[in-house]
Formats: C-alpha cells, structure tokens, sequence
C-alpha cells in the first residue's frame, strides 16, 4: 500500500477487517504492515474519519478477542497432535 494516505489506508483495513472478520494480525499480514499500526488505524484514526465504521470493526474485534482463547488452544492441540501418534 505504497502512496497511500493514512486515512485511505485506515478505511481499507476496516472494509478488509469487515468483510473477512480477519484478527488485527491477519490484517497486517495482508497489508505488510505492523499489528501495532492496523490496531492504531482501526481504533484510534477510524474514530475521527468514519465512527460508524469504526464500530463495526471495533465488533469485530472484540469477537476475535473473546475467541482467541479458543484459537490459541486449536493452536497448541495441533501442535502437540503429533506426538500422540508416536
């Protein structure tokens, strides 16, 4: 996203975060950029540009918040499934 303004870049991440209900890292990862900058552009900017949009997202991603624990035990069962195989 080269030659993008900071407030196009945020409204494309909302739309993005929106419409794949992707997590705030897989967001960064298809944009190439920091987690720290898709959480700034999504809750802090989003608010001054667009605040209805910045509250669909912000749904967004307190579902994925509330859920992450959930992802995060998949996670370490996939990871250890192997073993058991053994």
């Amino acid at each position: 996203m080269k030659n993008v303004s900071i407030e196009e870049r945020a409204t494309a991440l909302a739309h993005y975060i929106i419409d794949s209900k992707d997590t705030v890292r897989g967001a960064a990862k298809k944009f190439g950029i920091s987690k720290s900058t898709v959480h700034k552009d999504v809750s802090e900017r989003l608010k001054k540009i667009n605040s209805s949009l910045a509250k669909e997202v912000r749904a967004i991603l307190d579902e994925n918040k509330a859920e992450r624990h959930i992802r995060g035990g998949m996670a370490t069962k996939l990871k250890y499934s192997h073993l058991k195989k053994s």
